[in-house]
């Protein structure tokens, strides 16, 4: 299965949540780097519980998520989506805040510049704290906001421009594996927003789920 042609690997498809089912090969990657996929797509017989085993880590690996999402192999981009999937479905995050690709076998560090998702889409239904907002990434997962999926907005020191993000999963520790949530998004949201009091201050946010998550402080001459 794991057999390779030249310069092409062929990456086992069938890791949970990639929606892959079959084989593919992807010309230039080398099957070192790849390793560690092709041991998380094996499955296991069910059995007794076994020791868990301490990844071999592989150092830094050749990999770049972008901040638009788009990931990059040895500067390239990845233009298979099913691959992006793949990748996605191993990929931690440090006490550190670092990213890591890691399966029960290997794991190796990988460069973020922002978040390694991005949220591209919005659905929302009902009213008031009942209401809530669904996002789609753009790996297609779907996340609703609530209190196991925050919406946090950061805002950018030196021109004060917010950019908003929802937590997809938690990480090893405080940072969690987060989507930036897309300027477009942000403005659907933002059309969503009502006033709400937030510890002494009067706040403009979304509700969703029964939890309010603020967006910012509604200016003097509104309050």
């Amino acid at each position: 299965m794991n057999k390779t042609m030249r310069n092409d690997v062929a990456v086992p498809r069938g890791v949970p949540g990639s929606g892959v089912t079959g084989s593919v090969r992807v010309p230039g990657l080398a099957p070192d780097s790849l390793g560690m996929l092709r041991k998380q797509a094996m499955i296991e017989t069910p059995g007794a519980p076994k020791p868990r085993r301490v990844p071999v880590e592989c150092g830094d690996l050749p990999f770049l998520i972008r901040r638009d999402g788009t990931w990059l192999y040895r500067g390239s981009p990845i233009g298979r989506k099913e691959l992006v999937c793949l990748f996605a479905s191993v990929l931690k995050r440090e006490e550190d805040g670092s990213f890591w690709l890691e399966t029960p076998a290997e794991r190796g560090r990988i460069q973020v510049e922002d978040a390694p998702f991005v949220a591209v889409e919005l659905d929302w239904g009902g009213t008031g704290c009942d209401q809530h907002l669904t996002f789609r990434t753009n790996i297609d997962q779907m996340v609703t906001a609530g209190p196991d999926h925050p919406i946090r907005v950061a805002h950018d020191i030196l021109t004060c421009e917010p950019t908003p993000y929802i937590r997809l999963r938690a990480g090893a520790g405080a940072p969690a594996v987060e989507a930036r949530i897309g300027r477009a998004v942000y403005y659907e949201m933002v059309a969503l927003a009502v006033p709400h009091m937030v510890r002494g201050r009067r706040m403009l946010g979304v509700w969703s789920c029964r939890q309010f998550f603020p967006l910012g402080e509604m200016p003097a001459c509104e309050l």
